[in-house]
């Protein structure tokens, strides 16, 4: 596919849609934009415009959809595929001033909101209301929900609350032509043609662009209980992990971490934390309910069913500020472990009954090509993230066997029935193995839906596939 350039034309009609105000053409304005959170990628786009409306958006994909304009969305820059990366220049539309939460509908347990609003925002005014939206990635005090939506992302709760597809009810939606759609209806059934609404839902802006976001809430736990379980290996901690659910235990979240994250997290953010030297591996377990004494049945429960599987300790969170000082270990894993080498992060997801094995696996490939790896993420939901870490790697393996590697990696995610991304997407940095889980008919069916939405491959082109 040939692009054409912005020209002074095109920008001046940019500049009328959307104010002069709204328009980045500079080169150090430009660089915000020029990356998100994707190891150190950096493209730079031409042109950056924020619009305040869907008519704006429609406006501007109408202009670009006629001249021949590629166009990146973006929402609050913090994915990890690339998605919102610029990679053919062209214009990039950041949604950052569809910053509303339009209605909060406490009669229905439904909110609208534009996808701009940062996840946490959205999350505390509903929560006033004694409501829950449970969707809440790492990043979620930066994220934004349009993002999520665009994405896919999840978090620690949705192995208890499911995903983020059973939340999305409706999306308002510009299409590549500066056409305006609903997708669906603000019901919590919907079985009238095709669901646009579901198809959009991971899409990466590759589509349309959303640019109104009905939601559905559903009433807030009150109470909650959090175990910190330290175990020997990676393997027991592991295994442990089906066996909860197995005993008839769901959890609201189930977290694992490597030893290794947790030393990162101490010595990049401070925490002190009383890490045992025979301890290798954590499960960190929270159940969540509106009456205590079933929580507390259920904790026991819990405490049996690791006890069976080597647990050397169980630490009960004992007040709101534990219990928050615990999470932060695992919310700033990502964070920490980056700020320490060089690296790479892999989104796998295999049934959870399956961790031990896909855990082992990466390290045995670490072995094999060189490289170290840290392990963390959602195992109640078999979602682990595998940071492979360049440490003593030298910079020709690094950059010439380490995809090798990691083609081995998605290769046994796959084996044990896994995919490549539980909720990172796919993005840029993920297509070039989307070969090992799919087959040709995939891709064709893919495409046909590409061009169907966007006959002109300008919106997000160069992403999810080639």
């Amino acid at each position: 596919m040939t692009y054409n350039k912005i020209t002074k034309d095109i920008l001046t009609a940019i500049i009328d849609i959307v104010g002069d105000d709204a328009v980045i053409t500079g080169h150090d304005g430009l660089e915000k934009y020029s990356h998100d959170e994707t190891e150190d990628l950096q493209y730079y786009p031409e042109v950056v415009a924020k619009p305040r409306s869907t008519g704006e958006v429609s406006a501007l994909l109408k202009l670009c959809n006629e001249h021949l304009i590629p166009v990146t969305p973006r929402g609050g820059g913090t994915g990890l595929s690339g998605g919102a990366l610029p990679i053919m220049g062209g214009l990039l539309i950041t949604m950052e001033r569809f910053n509303k939460i339009l209605d909060i509908d406490e009669q229905n347990l439904q909110a609208t909101v534009e996808p701009g609003v940062i996840t946490e925002e959205f999350m505390n005014q509903v929560a006033a209301k004694g409501l829950l939206y449970p969707i809440d990635p790492a990043s979620k005090g930066s994220c934004f929900i349009g993002g999520n939506v665009s994405h896919g992302s999840g978090g620690p709760r949705v192995v208890k609350y499911g995903t983020i597809r059973e939340y999305i009810l409706n999306l308002e939606v510009v299409l590549p032509s500066g056409e305006i759609i609903w997708t669906g209806a603000n019901t919590l059934k919907y079985s009238s043609g095709y669901n646009l609404t579901q198809l959009m839902i991971g899409s990466e802006g590759t589509l349309g662009i959303v640019t109104k976001i009905v939601v559905k809430l559903i009433p807030a736990p009150t109470t909650d209980a959090l175990m910190m379980a330290s175990f020997s290996s990676n393997d027991a901690a592991c295994k442990a992990v089906s066996a909860i659910f197995r005993a008839g235990i769901v959890p609201s979240a189930l977290e694992f971490m490597e030893r290794r994250g947790v030393e990162w997290v101490m010595e990049h953010d401070g925490i002190v934390f009383d890490l045992k030297d025979d301890v290798m591996a954590f499960l960190l377990i929270e159940v969540d309910g509106t009456n205590t004494d079933v929580i507390f049945n259920d904790c026991e429960k819990i405490n049996q069913v690791l006890e069976e599987f080597g647990c050397t300790e169980v630490l009960f969170a004992e007040s709101a500020a534990q219990k928050e000082e615990l999470w932060r270990i695992r919310r700033t894993m990502a964070v920490s472990v980056k700020s320490n080498s060089i690296y790479k992060e892999e989104d796998t997801v295999v049934p959870r009954a399956a961790l031990p094995q896909l855990i082992k696996g990466i390290k045995d490939t670490g072995a094999k090509y060189g490289f170290e790896s840290v392990c963390y993420g959602h195992a109640g939901d078999g979602n682990l993230h595998a940071n492979i870490i360049k440490a003593n790697m030298s910079d020709e393996d690094w950059n010439t066997k380490l995809k090798d590697g990691i083609r081995e990696i998605f290769e046994l995610t796959v084996s044990l029935g896994g995919t490549l991304s539980g909720e990172h997407g796919i993005g840029l940095v993920q297509k070039d193995f989307m070969y090992i889980k799919y087959s040709p008919i995939h891709f064709e069916l893919w495409r046909g839906i590409k061009q169907v939405f966007d006959k002109n491959y300008i919106l997000n082109p160069g992403k999810i596939f080639n």
